[in-house]
């Protein structure tokens, strides 16, 4: 993507880096609990407050997820990594040091594809994934003079996901975004609850020439939406190009997203690594994996969403576009085949991408929580194909099926809803439609042909819905041409 300045075209240059909470019950060095929205500082042990003596002790669960998102990210793991101390000072932070990895992380060089509009597809490098702990939290609207600390945060495992610059555009790195957190979700190593701060973002953001070198960088810490990374970027590339249009420079720093403003404000000049003192830390031995374990791991990995799609386009013959949705999600993947199980492929697809998805956005609520079970949405698709209802009163019923999360069926009978397919009850219909209206029927046989939609439309009113369209389109084609 190029943005016309006032001098010509310039190009963005994007890489972001993504922090997302490994899902585990304890934290990455200690027995402390991991569960969101506890009670402040509930959860934290003598080595999260970093008492003295106190030494981290490697959870195995948490090395566990970072090889699986590795290996769901098609990267190069590393059998030996090592743990360092990053060292920076704040309230959130007791011990006065991060322990993260730098030059030996745990998984090496990967690859995400991202699913673009009009079917295209694109390439982006991951560079690195660290495990690291994450920071506790300063709360500054508690107390008008005061800062309150929450350490619940302090010492739970966090994924840093770095990629390469290789993103062109705030539409590209939405799309990086989504299918980062589809995979991280599939493999079950990261809820990516992003307003819940289990996946955080940080976008690294330049300008330049078309074919030109990169420019200075300006880092965008904890932006917590992707509809927000892609506003932040936008702004900031438009900011950097104007400064640069009128004889300015871009200083290397750390800026934060007003997302009320939908402006990005300097925080502070860019630390560079070696601000940050680090050296491995001397409480922790490398971190030095069995390739045996690593292969049960790769074994264990499910289907992921780029394979899924592969197979849905292949096997129900959906379009790339649909089996794109329905796989983003592995709780919406799993309903679908549950649906399309021995029916129509693309009708089941239909009803989940259409009514079902409108549904559950309307009610604000997950697939998971959904008041239509696959098996009751299938059972509809059923009394569809065997003319018990027409696809017109199937919406009706599936209306009925989210207010009140009945069987298709039983709503099909109290309501008197079955369809008629009785000619003597349709053809009565029609005729008291066409007597109604002479004059129109004047018209159709004068050669205005259109009117019969008009005529359909009629008689489908009269039988309130019910008529089977098949027969009403026949009958009435023979009685019209009478």
């Amino acid at each position: 993507m190029l943005i016309e300045g006032k001098t010509g075209p310039w190009e963005i240059v994007i890489g972001l880096e993504v922090h997302a909470q490994v899902i585990s019950k304890a934290k990455l060095f200690s027995g402390a609990a991991t569960d969101f929205g506890a009670e402040p500082n509930t959860q934290v042990s003598p080595v999260d407050a970093a008492f003295p003596g106190m030494l981290p002790v490697i959870n195995r669960f948490c090395v566990e997820q970072a090889v699986r998102t590795g290996l769901g990210l098609e990267a190069q793991i590393n059998l030996v990594s090592v743990f360092d101390r990053k060292n920076y000072f704040y309230a959130d932070l007791p011990a006065g040091y991060q322990i993260s990895q730098y030059q030996r992380p745990i998984v090496g060089k990967g690859k995400i594809t991202l699913d673009l509009p009009g079917g295209e597809t694109r390439e982006v490098g991951i560079t690195r994934l660290h495990l690291e702990q994450d920071a506790g939290k300063s709360l500054h609207d508690q107390h008008p003079t005061k800062t309150y600390v929450d350490l619940n945060r302090a010492g739970v495992a966090l994924m840093e996901i770095v990629s390469e610059p290789d993103m062109r555009s705030p539409e590209e790195a939405g799309a990086y975004l989504k299918k980062l957190r589809s995979i991280l979700r599939y493999l079950g190593t990261c809820d990516g609850n992003m307003e819940e701060g289990s996946m955080r973002c940080d976008c690294n953001v330049s300008v330049r020439r078309p074919g030109e070198p990169y420019g200075t960088r300006c880092e965008i810490k904890n932006v917590n939406s992707v509809r927000f990374v892609m506003q932040a970027i936008e702004y900031e590339a438009r900011r950097q190009i104007e400064v640069l249009e009128d004889g300015g420079t871009i200083r290397q720093e750390t800026r934060l997203f007003d997302s009320g403003r939908g402006v990005t404000r300097p925080m502070r000049t860019k630390e560079h690594a070696h601000d940050y003192r680090y050296f491995p830390d001397p409480d922790l031995l490398p971190l030095v994996l069995d390739p045996a374990w690593v292969e049960e791991i790769r074994n264990s990995l499910p289907e992921l969403p780029d394979a899924k799609k592969a197979r849905f386009m292949r096997e129900y013959k959906l379009s790339a576009y649909d089996a794109g949705v329905l796989a983003a999600e592995r709780e919406s993947a799993d309903y679908y085949e549950r649906v399309a199980k021995g029916r129509d492929p693309k009708q089941a697809a239909n009803f989940v991408m259409g009514d079902l998805f409108g549904a559950l956005n309307r009610l604000g609520v997950g697939i998971d929580r959904s008041p239509v079970s696959a098996e009751n949405l299938g059972r509809l698709i059923d009394l569809v194909a065997d003319g018990t209802i027409s696809g017109r009163l199937a919406k009706d019923v599936f209306a009925a099926m989210v207010e009140t999360g009945q069987d298709p069926a039983t709503i099909v009978e109290e309501r008197g809803l079955r369809q008629v397919t009785d000619t003597a009850a349709i053809e009565q219909a029609i005729d008291a439609v066409m007597a109604r209206e002479a004059a129109k029927v004047a018209e159709y046989r004068g050669g205005k042909e259109k009117l019969f939609g008009y005529f359909v439309g009629q008689v489908m009113k009269a039988t309130q819905g019910k008529a089977n369209p098949a027969v009403v389109n026949d009958l009435l084609r023979k009685k019209l041409a009478g």
